[in-house]
């Protein structure tokens, strides 16, 4: 398992554009991988479609994108002909799909679901999301069950967020959205505040405590 914080592991695998190293592949952008537990399947071939989809909105918050399913290249190859036709994609499919047929990347990175198995009593590859910074450390990972599809709207919704807060002094709240009121991380002591960010609000409450202070979402 990987943990928040932590270098996000490296690895060289086959893919559907050659022989790829993490690393290198991100550069100094911030980079998107999730995974997927097998070549055509229905779920998958939604979610992949999906995130093809979304490909400009991942490109414009400065993101690679990177698949993995548990089968080989020449499936993957096939499988991409598909997803195109069941998703109405025209154009270079956007992303690479790495090749993981003896797990080892399920493994390593604690990505395998115990309780869904192939025809063959494997255990399937859960759909993990992971998001990795320029710096390749982990800024956040999600794990759905083999049987319920991601929600990639979640997933950039998340992504504003996180650079966000990395640049700014500033937390988000539940279901905050993009250019939404954000809340003054508890850290900043009050004249700071009002320095930082003159249009925030205290919120009075029973306690007391001058904690809940938000501030429109700085720009």
């Amino acid at each position: 398992m990987v943990n928040l914080g932590d270098v996000f592991p490296n690895f060289t695998a086959e893919s559907t554009i050659g022989t790829l190293d993490l690393h290198s592949y991100l550069g100094d952008k911030w980079g998107i991988l999730f995974s997927h537990p097998a070549d055509y399947t229905p779920v998958c071939t939604t979610e992949l479609g999906r995130v093809a989809k979304l490909a400009p909105e991942f490109t414009k918050r400065n993101f690679k994108m990177l698949a993995v399913s548990c089968d080989s290249v020449k499936d993957h190859l096939g499988w991409i002909k598909d997803i195109e036709a069941y998703n109405c994609l025209s154009g270079e499919f956007p992303f690479p799909i790495v090749a993981d047929e003896k797990r080892e990347l399920a493994v390593k990175l604690g990505m395998l679901d115990p309780e869904e198995k192939d025809a063959a009593g494997m255990p399937l590859t859960a759909r993990a999301v992971f998001l990795i910074g320029p710096d390749k450390k982990l800024k956040l990972s999600i794990l759905y069950p083999a049987t319920t599809g991601r929600n990639f709207d979640e997933v950039l919704r998340v992504i504003d967020s996180l650079q966000l807060t990395a640049e700014k002094k500033v937390a988000t709240p539940a279901d905050w959205k993009a250019g939404e009121n954000c809340m003054v991380i508890p850290s900043i002591p009050s004249a700071e505040a009002r320095e930082l960010f003159p249009e925030h609000k205290v919120h009075q409450v029973p306690s007391g405590k001058e904690y809940l202070r938000t501030t429109p979402c700085p720009k």
